[in-house]
């Protein structure tokens, strides 16, 4: 009776166990390829030389080839001569020694005693026999192993191979994977997506990852929700690949087919594991080819990806799976965590002080862009109800540790100039500037825990009408710091051309006919929002919305864009990028407060040289509702003047 486990939550090692037992019972092909050919395959088999290397006793300098017992007794008092042509040889590095010769000279050591006779040298000490001499098999001897089976070529594994006489060889044959993308609401790129249309990536994402990994891939046209062209492609795929992997339909929905079809041509092992996110992924087998099915998810899928395709596909190979850097670090923020899964985490890295500090990413399944923004990863096991602040953690890295030290982290509010500013730092120095928007008081509190180099806020001061030095007087009085002027921008509400007229200022949020669509508790325009309300005496009760929250003016602009909201409250930048009409209430200052001990950094210097130049200004300024002018002055320092 076929085993059936339809949306399980098994744990991820059993889930492991159970495909690699059943998916790796077939063994790879072997093809002949020419050596020059062969970086980065897999020998099928030893390799043994043909040739001895070098294959002659070979000079290895340049000089004069003689016979060793021809030069004893020359010394600095009683230089010996000998004759060219007759028992002194001229030689290259490389040459074959003349029959009878074991030795050579270096030309520096040899002299020209008589200049009317060219053809008579002379030397003041004795040659040993061999003496720069490479004799035949010093580096390679024939039928000695150059490779042995299983051994994954780099590029000088070639130059020994052909040294040794080899120029072709068996190695394994590529893993054949075959991609099928399905969902009728897909559309090829570079196809223009209406509305609920998607353009498909996950399967190019997928197809650069096997041939990362060693594999040769091969995509089939998007599969629209037919079980029975699905059935079709995959009895198809299974008679010329090694792997399938199948992008989306493996969850429960009406249109996921992709287990039932599975469960009719071959058996369905695990459908559904205990990792999140990735928990709807199907292993299965279609006689002896091993089926994966993936999430459609863009993240979701490429965790089950690292999870069960890339150490199956370095196993089928017979290579261990490399190991990424293992770094520790500690959490900026807490995570809640689930005990039904075990949770991979992505995260922003960077090295405050004398410790590293990771900041959770965006954890949605379908946020492409915490896979991109992502320093490393980490694991909150199944039975972890999460982090805290300020926990040890143990990071896996996804990019070089040398690069998270030469990362100046921001965090606190977010801006667009942010990203501008980290493209020309990376431009002009060797350092990035990494930041995560955790709003303008999660800043202020980043840096009162040593857990950020600066802090991006732009907050106003309901009694003094100043923006963000009351702030850092008030919940920073014991640190030094200075606050640099970065920009001031516009900020204003971001509708729809529809409500154009319609809605003009604040008051108009207010009365349930307005959808309107918030950022996060501590954003400094949640606090302008806030303080603006609270002067013209409107509850927040009174507007439809205010509860939902985005944590950037890209993600307000972008629910406007779609109708899911009426208004929100952003920068001016945000709503010209995506089209949007702008009413303008404030301009404000965006200010970064940097800690004194990071200021006198050669990190801070370049920081502070790149907002000055005018490529960045003027970079800045092209997005609209931006002034720079000041851009870099410092505004304030603490306790310089604490009145």
């Amino acid at each position: 009776m076929k085993r059936k486990i339809y949306l399980s939550n098994t744990s991820l090692s059993k889930a492991q166990e159970i495909f690699w037992n059943a998916a790796l019972k077939k063994e790879p092909g072997v093809e002949e390829i020419a050596v020059f050919e062969a970086a980065g395959r897999v020998t099928a088999e030893p390799v043994f030389a043909r040739l001895s290397s070098p294959h002659y006793h070979a000079a290895a300098m340049d000089g004069i080839a003689v016979k060793s017992s021809d030069t004893f007794g020359a010394t600095a008092t009683t230089p010996l001569r000998l004759r060219l042509e007759e028992n002194a040889f001229y030689i290259d590095t490389g040459g074959s020694l003349p029959p009878g010769c074991d030795a050579v000279i270096m030309i520096e050591d040899v002299f020209f005693p008589d200049k009317e006779r060219p053809d008579v040298i002379e030397i003041r000490e004795p040659a040993a026999p061999w003496q720069h001499v490479r004799s035949i098999g010093e580096d390679i001897v024939a039928t000695e192993m150059i490779l042995p089976s299983y051994h994954r070529l780099r590029p000088f594994d070639l130059g020994a191979l052909l040294n040794g006489g080899i120029f072709k060889l068996n190695v394994l044959r590529k893993p054949r994977v075959s991609l099928i993308p399905t969902g009728s609401e897909l559309i090829e790129p570079p196809g223009e997506p209406q509305p609920g249309q998607i353009i498909e990536s996950n399967s190019h994402v997928f197809s650069a990852a096997v041939r990362e990994w060693g594999a040769q891939p091969k995509r089939f046209p998007i599969i629209r929700d037919d079980s029975d062209r699905l059935e079709e492609v995959l009895l198809k795929a299974a008679e010329e690949s090694d792997l399938i992997l199948i992008s989306a339909g493996s969850s429960a929905g009406r249109k996921d087919f992709t287990v039932k079809v599975l469960d009719k041509l071959g058996e369905v092992l695990i459908h559904g594991v205990a990792i999140k996110p990735g928990k709807p992924v199907i292993l299965a087998m279609i006689g002896s080819i091993p089926v994966v099915g993936l999430p459609g998810y863009p993240v979701a899928a490429y965790v089950a990806l690292e999870l069960f395709v890339k150490p199956f596909l370095y196993r089928w190979q017979k290579q261990t799976p490399p190991k990424r850097t293992v770094l520790k670090s500690y959490s900026s923020r807490r995570v809640l965590s689930s005990l039904k899964e075990e949770e991979y985490l992505r995260l922003k890295m960077g090295k405050v002080e004398d410790k590293f500090v990771a900041t959770p990413l965006p954890r949605g399944s379908g946020v492409s862009m915490s896979l991109v923004r992502a320093d490393g990863v980490t694991t909150i096991s199944q039975n972890k109800e999460g982090i805290e602040p300020g926990e040890e953690i143990q990071v896996e890295l996804w990019r070089a540790r040398v690069e998270i030290e030469n990362t100046i982290v921001c965090l606190g509010s977010h801006d667009l100039s942010l990203d501008i500013l980290s493209d020309h730092l990376k431009k002009r120095y060797d350092y990035t500037l990494s930041s995560a928007h955790l709003g303008s008081m999660g800043g202020i509190m980043a840096l009162k825990r040593g857990e950020t180099h600066l802090a991006g806020i732009h907050l106003l001061d309901e009694e003094s009408g100043l923006y963000n030095i009351p702030y850092l007087k008030r919940y920073l009085p014991e640190m030094e710091l200075v606050l640099v002027h970065l920009a001031q921008r516009e900020l204003g509400l971001m509708l729809e051309k529809k409500n154009r007229g319609k809605i003009t200022s604040i008051e108009d949020l207010a009365g349930g006919n307005i959808v309107f669509v918030n950022r996060q508790k501590g954003a400094g325009t949640r606090l302008y929002l806030d303080f603006m309300l609270k002067r013209k005496g409107i509850s927040p009760a009174d507007i439809t919305g205010y509860e939902r929250e985005e944590y950037n003016h890209l993600s307000v602009a972008a629910a406007v864009k779609a109708g899911s909201a009426d208004a929100g409250l952003g920068i001016r930048a945000a709503a010209e990028a995506l089209g949007l009409e702008f009413v303008p209430l404030a301009r404000e200052s965006y200010e970064l407060a940097v800690p004194v001990s990071f200021y006198n950094s050669p990190k801070c210097g370049a920081l502070l040289e790149v907002i000055g130049s005018d490529a960045f200004r003027k970079a800045v300024e092209r997005m609209g509702g931006y002034d720079l002018t000041r851009s870099g002055e410092i505004v304030w320092r603490s306790h310089s003047d604490n009145s």
